[in-house]
């Protein structure tokens, strides 16, 4: 169970609480002190597990690097249980999570769906994008010295550059694929037209975007469009930034260095707010002896068998929490009941420094 300022290890009767759910699932297998994740999905033509694993908070964003040995081991407790994508980014921690990530899969490098970015920058205005052809393959390399690899299994477009045309981006993706140098493409918070550009140049394996109970926009066409093109969803901050876990009851709760201070669901007024519906998921969650963060996971792990989301997490508790959502089947009835408790979310994703960079 996840606590304000303290972890928890899982218990023999929480675990049997998920498992209540799953008994004769393929997806996930429980016994004492263990759970492994056996299920795996189709992002296109590339199988991972059923989760993945997001690694930006190890680095940056959450709070301060606190513990770079726990990341590791958590990285490999991941690899354990059958979690297989592991997700990064050049940007995250200015290259150091790659490094860290890179430490982690040393020898383990066939156990592992290896995902980066490349593409956000940032100026005086906040983010920005940037993906000509020279700078897209400069990043490449770079993230391939730094996780000490020889290709990426899957390299996504971070973030949609306005100045240069999709076509030139992904002709340069294209040749990446063709030098050995990555297996696979993927774009990030890209609309449905993008996505559609850029797969008329080079297969597009997955679409990562933000995807939650209190984040649906992607729903309306972006959804819908991958689906129509055979793309992978891989939803990042599954569990709305921790929001959705009830482990955050006042923004105090939050470092001071922590991101998420910086964003409107977060500040006054909204919190409260939404705190409230965090409030109503725990309800529904304690009727079935879960975590408020283990039903908001399930709803976004039973969006599809395409979909896999990428909860993030530096610690192996709450990766063990997470993974045992993997395996959770919720009915239509009970999918219902979870959306109607969760719909009046307050504030925007993003302050608009962020936004502007996102949709396009």
């Amino acid at each position: 169970m996840r606590t304000a300022g303290r972890e928890m290890d899982l218990t023999w009767s929480a675990l049997q609480a998920v498992a209540s759910f799953v008994v004769g699932s393929p997806t996930v297998d429980i016994c004492q002190e263990r759970i492994r994740m056996t299920a795996t999905r189709k992002l296109g033509e590339l199988t991972v597990g059923a989760q993945g694993l997001g690694c930006m908070g190890m680095s940056q964003a959450y709070g301060v690097r606190d513990n770079d040995d726990e990341s590791i081991a958590t990285v490999h407790r991941a690899l354990e249980l059958g979690v297989t994508l592991l997700d990064t980014s050049n940007v995250y921690g200015v290259g150091a999570n790659e490094e860290l990530v890179g430490r982690a899969i040393a020898g383990r490098r066939d156990q592992v769906v290896l995902a980066t970015k490349f593409g956000i920058v940032w100026g005086a205005d906040g983010m920005g994008a940037r993906g000509d052809a020279a700078y897209v393959k400069q990043c490449c390399d770079e993230s391939l010295a730094r996780l000490g690899v020889d290709h990426i299994d899957l390299y996504y477009q971070h973030r949609v550059d306005p100045n240069t045309p999709i076509e030139e981006t992904w002709g340069a993706l294209a040749e990446l694929a063709a030098a050995g140098k990555i297996r696979h493409a993927g774009i990030s918070e890209a609309s449905a037209d993008t996505i559609r550009r850029a797969h008329a140049v080079f297969p597009v394996t997955a679409l990562q975007s933000e995807w939650s109970l209190w984040t649906r926009e992607i729903e309306a066409t972006v959804v819908p469009t991958c689906r129509e093109l055979g793309i992978g969803i891989v939803p990042f901050s599954p569990l709305g930034r921790g929001m959705l876990t009830g482990a955050i009851t006042a923004t105090t709760d939050l470092p001071q260095d922590d991101m998420r201070r910086a964003l409107p669901r977060f500040a006054d007024g909204n919190f409260d707010r939404n705190l409230a519906i965090v409030a109503e998921l725990r309800k529904l969650a304690d009727e079935k002896g879960l975590t408020a963060g283990q039903l908001a996971l399930a709803w976004v792990q039973n969006q599809g068998p395409d979909v896999v989301p990428i909860p993030g997490t530096k610690r192996r508790t709450y990766l063990e929490e997470n993974v045992a959502a993997a395996g959770i089947t919720l009915s239509g009835e009970e999918i219902a009941r979870i959306e109607a408790a969760t719909a009046e979310v307050a504030g925007e994703r993003y302050p608009e420094q962020f936004s502007r960079a996102v949709g396009k």
